[in-house]
């Protein structure tokens, strides 16, 4: 569709005008607020030789979105600043929430179309890895109505924008606690499974997470995009670095113990150490 003719285009064929899906607008809707964040990426890379062994032992591997969720929210659960948000109304200031809400995202289709949605977790520290994995499958293939937060998601961005927009300010800016329910304290996004990473997230939360894809050695780089309000970068270098001891440490010892048991052939040979060429990813 041609709104106005100018000289010399009218050759040209013309392309077609796509509407905004309901999730495309919600997605839209996110960035707008998550520009106005001062967030700075920041990145470790990880070890993770040994995790990755454990894993491939499972007979049912658990995602790595599911041992990242709950890798972090241990990490989150010993430091309150990982669970504050930056408040500017009524006066700015810092609000801390109890408890972690673990906020994911999956790619479901929509309308013929693949499109995010984001789910939650509240304290998925407290919870195995397996009950988090079944969480997270469950919002990959549960249908869209039967998840509640993609119902709220496309209820609200069924709305005419103002309206939208009011909705989103009221519930990122206004109260602590509504924020955190509505929208979770950390967020995990990741699209390794393809072999590909974002450099900086953007997102309204004040902390994210997302890694790239594993090497050959075992090394991953993770990052981690902090509101800057909230925390200053030795804040999140020191939460990076307890995020790969905590995988070295609970995560594997769980992974471990969630393994069939050793046939008489395996090697336990002192140093024997499984290949780690050509990992699968599971996407958020």
């Amino acid at each position: 569709m041609r709104l106005i003719s100018l000289p010399g285009v009218g050759s040209e064929p013309d392309g077609n005008w796509v509407g905004l899906s309901l999730p495309r607008r919600f997605i839209c809707d996110l960035l707008a607020f998550a520009r106005l964040v001062p967030s700075v990426p920041t990145q470790r890379t990880m070890q993770l030789a040994d995790v990755i062994a454990a894993r491939r032992r499972q007979d049912q591997r658990i995602s790595w979105c599911a041992i990242f969720i709950k890798a972090y929210a241990i990490v989150a659960a010993r430091r309150p600043e990982l669970r504050r948000a930056y408040m500017p109304w009524i006066w700015p200031h810092l609000y801390e929430h109890p408890v972690n809400i673990a906020s994911f995202s999956v790619e479901r289709e929509y309308g013929g179309e693949e499109a995010v949605f984001f789910g939650q977790i509240r304290q998925p520290e407290l919870l195995s890895l397996r009950e988090i994995d079944a969480i997270i499958r469950r919002h990959k293939v549960a249908p869209l109505d039967e998840i509640p937060q993609f119902r709220r998601a496309l209820l609200l961005s069924s709305l005419p924008l103002p309206i939208r927009r009011l909705a989103w300010w009221l519930g990122l800016r206004v109260d602590g606690a509504h924020r955190a329910h509505f929208f979770g304290t950390f967020g995990i996004s990741v699209v390794a499974s393809i072999g590909a990473a974002g450099l900086h997230l953007l997102s309204p939360l004040s902390t994210t997470v997302n890694y790239g894809a594993l090497r050959w050695d075992g090394s991953l780089d993770v990052r981690l995009t902090y509101d800057h309000r909230v925390l200053d970068g030795a804040n999140a270098a020191r939460a990076m670095a307890e995020l790969e001891e905590v995988l070295h440490g609970e995560i594997l010892q769980e992974l471990a113990a969630d393994q069939p048991a050793l046939s008489p052939d395996t090697d336990r040979r002192p140093g024997h150490r499984l290949s780690v060429a050509a990992p699968q990813f599971s996407v958020c």
